[in-house]
């Protein structure tokens, strides 16, 4: 029963994002501690250090050719092609990896491509977001695109998420998003939200940096020269 109603909980709905979102946007501008508003518990829990170590994280972009990428939605894998393709096409036209930054921005629905196998298959990450996975046509229970498999990607050669940050690419990951849709899929399983916000919090990949928002993100980013490019179709 619980299974069914994690997936009926209606995470690809924006009016239902949103509203928690206000509330979270709501309590946090009183100074106090935010409340996504899901039943009675505390769903916005921000990781600790967040806002510190993002502004130092934004000390790595560089170079001569700089982008970021707005990820809100998983687009078959979109969001981790277009910095690869990037960083190709530029090695192409002779500028190496060093003088470029590609930064991906997962907030919204693509939330989990910054998130460990495990927690895909718990929380059942495929369902909640509508990822498939192409050997099985089922919903995915991993992520697909930190370390591909041949045949996860619509073409061979494509460089995963950890390849392309050993060339430099940059991603990170939404803290509101995180805060908002763990809340979501704690009521749904009968759990805590901070027990459940704390797990996804630990389960985020190595070297994605969490940030307080996507959209503060996009901000910093810009203010880095970096051009604005939606990582859709």
């Amino acid at each position: 029963m619980k299974n069914q109603k994690q997936s009926s909980i209606g995470l690809n709905s924006r009016r239902g994002f949103m509203s928690k979102l206000v509330a979270t946007a709501g309590a946090a501008g009183l100074g106090v501690p935010a409340l996504a508003g899901i039943g009675n518990e505390a769903a916005f829990q921000p990781a600790t250090g967040t806002l510190a170590g993002a502004e130092e994280w934004f000390k790595n972009v560089k170079g001569s050719h700089r982008v970021v990428y707005d990820a809100t939605e998983p687009h078959e894998g979109l969001p981790i092609v277009w910095p690869w393709a990037f960083m190709l096409s530029n090695n192409q036209t002779g500028t190496p990896d060093e003088d470029l930054t590609a930064m991906v921005v997962l907030r919204h629905n693509a939330i989990p491509f910054a998130m460990k196998d495990g927690l895909w298959k718990k929380y059942k990450f495929g369902e909640m977001f509508k990822v498939t996975d192409n050997s099985s046509q089922a919903p995915s229970q991993r992520n697909l695109y930190y370390e591909p498999k041949e045949g996860d990607f619509p073409l061979p050669g494509i460089d995963g998420i950890k390849t392309q940050q050993n060339r430099g690419a940059m991603y990170c990951v939404c803290d509101l998003a995180l805060s908002v849709y763990s809340g979501f899929a704690a009521q749904a399983m009968g759990l805590k939200a901070e027990d459940v916000k704390e797990e996804w919090v630990d389960g985020i990949l190595p070297g994605i940096q969490i940030v307080p928002s996507g959209v503060w993100a996009l901000g910093r980013a810009q203010k880095k020269d970096c051009a604005y490019i939606y990582a859709g179709g």
